[in-house]
């Protein structure tokens, strides 16, 4: 059963370190639009505090989740682990986009 915390806990911070590889989900308000599922990497993630992270969004495809960010702001992020003690970590939240020069 999954546990909820309302912060970034030491040790989750540790766990989010060591992934080399998360996800990012978003999704448009509208039932027509597409939900957005990305891998991310690249040492682009970041813990600020204990409740706000940053992270470098590098465009692949397309910027759905720009758009998704600036429609509604939700996003989730998602680290997981499959060595010895298998794990999962979300983080749910409020996003913006900061542009360079910002």
């Amino acid at each position: 059963m999954g546990k909820f915390t309302e912060s970034i806990l030491e040790h989750h911070k540790d766990f989010i370190l060591q992934q080399k590889l998360f996800f990012v989900s978003s999704a448009p308000l509208s039932e027509n639009g597409h939900i957005n599922l990305s891998p991310k990497g690249l040492d682009s993630f970041r813990v600020l505090s204990s409740n706000q992270v940053a992270y470098m969004d590098i465009i692949g495809s397309g910027n759905e989740t720009a758009a998704h960010i600036n429609e509604n702001g939700r996003i989730t992020f998602m680290f997981c682990s499959f060595d010895k003690v298998p794990n999962i970590l979300r983080l749910y939240g409020k996003a913006k986009a900061v542009l360079p020069g910002s």
